[in-house]
C-alpha cells in the first residue's frame, strides 16, 4: 500500500466516494468497500456496494430486470425481429442501506431515509 505521500493531493481531502456501476467495482466491490472501511470513508454506489460494506446503494433492481428480459426472448422466440422490439428503461429502483457501516463510521441515518429504503442491512 502507498504511504499518503504518494497520494495526489485532492485524494488526501476526501470525505466519500461514489462507486459507479462499472464492471471493475461491480466485480471488485468487496474489496472497494473493505479499502472505504479501512480508510473510514462513506461509499455510495449501486446495490452491490452496500451489501458488500458500503454505506448506501442505489439502483435497478437487477431481478426485476432479468425476469423483464423473458419477455423479450418470448418476443424473439415467437417470431418478433429484435430491432422492432422498443428499447426500455429501467422503472424500478432498489435503496439499499448498511446501518453496519453506518455505526462504524458513527453516522447516523435519518429515520425518513430509512423508511424510504427498499433494504436495510443490519
Amino acid at each position: 500500500m502507498h504511504s499518503r505521500a504518494y497520494l495526489p493531493t485532492w485524494l488526501t481531502h476526501v470525505d466519500a466516494v461514489l462507486v459507479f456501476e462499472e464492471p471493475m467495482f461491480v466485480f471488485t466491490a468487496r474489496a472497494v468497500a473493505e479499502l472505504g472501511a479501512k480508510r473510514h470513508l462513506p461509499l455510495a454506489g449501486f446495490t452491490e456496494i452496500a451489501e458488500a460494506g458500503g454505506l448506501i446503494g442505489y439502483g435497478v433492481d437487477i431481478v426485476e430486470r432479468i425476469r423483464h428480459a423473458a419477455v423479450f426472448v418470448d418476443r424473439i422466440l415467437k417470431g418478433a425481429s429484435p430491432a422492432d422490439i422498443p428499447i426500455e428503461q429501467a422503472t424500478k429502483f432498489r435503496l439499499t442501506i448498511n446501518l453496519s457501516s453506518a455505526k462504524v463510521l458513527g453516522l447516523t441515518i435519518p429515520q425518513s431515509l430509512l423508511l424510504r429504503a427498499d433494504e436495510v442491512l443490519q
